[in-house]
């Protein structure tokens, strides 16, 4: 018993060590005037943290704000390396205040809010563009992170050529709870999953109208990955989030405990509040300048069906709502290529 207890222990410790033995490196590139870098600076008196790179700083720059709030998606780029976005842009990952690599265990939490956070995000844009010398940038807001970006293009369009929304928030409203919530039913009563339909109802609140009201958020989300609609098509939330947490190498053993702790705290901040309750179906119903919406065609935690109608609704120069197949919520890292096909079209048409 000793002995296949052992036997069975050893890999299990030589995977565990891999993955925590991390470098903490990026990419490289050999091209001369490519761009690979990773600190932390002071952004409004708090630490953020950046992860840049590009092949050829002539390139504009996207500005990827990161999903959450408060999680970083490097870890994403490290994990799925088909994605190569930096060919066509210097892609600036931004960890704000206090969360992944610019993590603090003294932290001033009071400080995490949506007034402080825009205020970041135009320093940051304006530390963009004086750093690798450009008159405007691209910002792209991922999942969590397109509430800042989206009002931050509202506040300041001079500062950016084009706004995309990678599965973009829409609503919390009863809407969205109804589009998962149809998903999840169909997929697991298709199974003949008697024990997951059972927590998905347990789950919910059936309203007059045949609405519905998610009621424990954090059991909504494991049941849409077990469904396939979550962060990565057809996998679990070990395979999709931790996984590519654990075995990242763009992150330091610290920095991987610090990254936890950073999404840990941030949903105990004042920014958590704030943002329920949106509906930018009628807060941001224009925006001065190009906007482009990128969804997985199986994203059901921001229902594409959400974003394509808020495509079609909101007014702006030009605009147009890309669906991406074979993905879920993060179409950039699962398909990429039809993805960067989609943000190379987008630069094509609104750079200079």
């Amino acid at each position: 018993m000793v002995i296949a207890l052992c036997v069975l222990a050893v890999p299990v410790l030589i995977v565990a060590v891999w993955a925590l033995m991390s470098p903490g490196r990026i990419r490289t590139y050999s091209e001369p005037d490519s761009i690979s870098e990773k600190f932390v600076i002071d952004i409004n008196g708090a630490p953020n943290g950046f992860f840049i790179n590009g092949k050829n700083k002539n390139n504009p720059v996207l500005l990827l704000v990161s999903s959450g709030p408060g999680t970083d998606d490097y870890v994403f780029t490290d994990k799925y390396k088909d994605m190569k976005l930096e060919e066509d842009f210097t892609i600036v990952y931004w960890d704000y205040r206090y969360m992944g690599i610019a993590y603090n265990s003294k932290a001033d939490i009071d400080s995490i809010d949506l007034a402080n956070l825009l205020d970041d995000t135009d320093k940051v844009t304006e530390c963009l563009k004086q750093r690798i010398n450009k008159d405007k940038i691209y910002i792209m807001g991922f999942s969590g992170g397109s509430h800042i970006a989206l009002r931050a293009v509202q506040r300041h369009p001079e500062n950016y050529y084009a706004y995309i929304g990678m599965a973009q928030c829409v609503t919390d409203s009863e809407e969205n709870d109804t589009i998962m919530y149809s998903f999840m039913k169909e997929v697991f009563t298709e199974r003949g999953d008697g024990n997951r339909l059972k927590k998905l109802e347990d789950a919910v609140i059936h309203l007059d109208g045949g609405n519905i009201k998610c009621k424990d958020w954090y059991t909504y989300v494991k049941l849409l990955h077990d469904a396939g609609g979550g962060t990565i098509l057809n996998k679990s939330e070990f395979e999709g989030i931790t996984w590519p947490i654990i075995s990242c190498g763009c992150y330091t053993l610290t920095e991987k405990i610090n990254y936890v702790r950073g999404m840990k705290m941030y949903r105990k901040t004042r920014l958590a509040s704030e943002l329920d309750g949106f509906d930018y179906r009628k807060s941001i119903t224009e925006i001065k300048i190009p906007v482009f919406f990128v969804s997985g065609e199986m994203d059901y935690n921001c229902p594409w069906q959400l974003v394509e109608e808020y495509s079609n609704a909101v007014k702006a120069p030009s605009k147009k709502f890309y669906r991406i197949s074979n993905s879920a919520h993060s179409p950039l890292w699962e398909n990429p290529v039809e993805t960067c096909k989609a943000l190379r079209e987008i630069k094509e048409k609104t750079y200079g």
